[in-house]
Parts: structure tokens; sequence; C-alpha cells
């Protein structure tokens, strides 16, 4: 089967987005038990940063690696390109990564996952003023109403979501959000002009470097986490 009708299949799509969603929701508890593991408390901003660019640059890494082996040429990239992909690291991956993680040590996994899932809708805005063949259309905007209503909804429920909101906290989680959606139309676009595996490497990993450096040199330490904290960063 020719890989480009493989991959717009219907089916694979579905499978492909129901995956990848999976994938994202076992972010927020692995994340969290991470945090444990690693010795990492939510006042250890430099440690938290540092966690959180030794995951990406390792993410990023291991994308680049592949692309390689695949015969894709991960460092033929003009200037103009490297900039593009520099922009969209530090917004895709340091800046909303930063809020991730200072907001999910503040809140827990629970509010941060319902949370997280004003993206989508903060996408749809923001795309109908940057393209014009994408307007909001009235079933659009009672869509998106309707589905924030339920995450307001479901945040005032009882259990881990009855607790107090932070600024840090929720308020982070929601800007990590706000900077996911800005940045993937943004990448959407340089996806174009780039192949989107060497452009999702390489922004890891410059948006994880910066995160590293950024914690080391306010003063973060990782302590030795074992085996368990090992493969959980695997």
């Amino acid at each position: 089967m020719n890989p480009v009708s493989f991959f717009t299949d219907l089916r694979v799509v579905a499978a492909s987005a129901l995956t990848a969603c999976l994938l994202w929701g076992s972010a927020f508890p692995a994340v969290k038990y991470g945090y444990a593991l690693w010795h990492i408390t939510p006042g250890d901003i430099p440690g938290l940063l540092l966690f959180a660019g030794c995951r990406f640059t390792l993410a990023g890494a291991l994308v680049i690696g592949f692309a390689a082996l695949t015969g894709l040429r991960v460092f033929d990239l003009t200037p103009k390109r490297w900039g593009q992909v520099i922009l969209l690291g530090l917004v895709l991956t340091s800046l909303q990564y930063l809020f991730f993680y200072l907001g999910l040590a503040r809140t827990s996994g629970v509010r941060g996952a319902i949370l997280n899932a004003a993206g989508p809708f903060f996408s749809v805005i923001l795309v109908h003023f940057i393209r014009r063949d994408d307007r909001l259309h009235l079933r659009t905007v009672i869509g998106c109403l309707a589905g924030f209503l339920g995450v307001v909804a479901i945040n005032q429920g009882g259990g881990p979501s009855a607790s107090p909101y932070h600024l840090t906290g929720e308020g982070f989680i929601i800007a990590s959000s706000f900077c996911m959606a800005a940045a993937g139309i943004y990448g959407k676009a340089v996806s174009r002009e780039i192949n989107p595996m060497v452009m999702t490497g390489w922004q890891l990993f410059i948006g994880g470097a910066v995160l590293i450096l950024t914690g080391r040199l306010a003063g973060g330490t990782l302590a030795p986490a074992g085996v368990g904290g090992a493969a959980l960063l695997g």
C-alpha cells in the first residue's frame, strides 16, 4: 500500500489520534510519579525544569536518530529553517513545558488532564484569526462553548477537583495549553517546508536543552532515582 494513502485512511487517522491521546493522557500520572521517584518537590523549580529538560532532550535525540536511520537529512536546514525550528522549540517545548511542569506540581494529575482539554478550544479560536480558509461558524462556536463548559463542570465536582485553584497551578496548566495551541498552528505551517519528523526531533531537542540549561543555571540537581526512575524517564 502507498504510505500516503495508508496514513490518510480514516481508520488509520482515528487509531493514530486515539493512540496519541492515550500517550498524552499517560503523561500526567507518569510525570507526577516521576516527581516522587526523582525526589522532586513542588517548590524545587530548578529540579522540575531539569527533569523536564532531560525528558525532551532525550526524546528529541531519539527522534533525530530514528530520522537519520530512515535516510532523512537531519542537518540539511537553511538558516531560515533553523530559526523556525528554534522558535518552535522555545515555544512548543521550553515555554509550554515550563508552564506544564510547574503547574502540574501544584495541582492534581486528574485536574491537570481535564484543564489541558482547553487546548483544542484555543486552537479553534486562534486559527480563525490566522487562516482565512478556516473560520469560526455558529456550530463551531456552540461546540466550543459546550466543550469548555464541560471542562468547567467537571472541575466543580468532588474529589481532587474540589481543592482550591491556584494561578501557579491550574493557571499554568491553561497557559501551557495556550502555548501548545499557538505553537501547534505555527508548527503545522513549518512542517510544509521541513520534514515533520526532523522538525519534531529538533524542536524537542532544542527546547529540552534550554530547559536543562535553565534548570542547571538556577542550581537544579536530580537525585539518583534507581532503576524505576530511569525506566520511567526512558
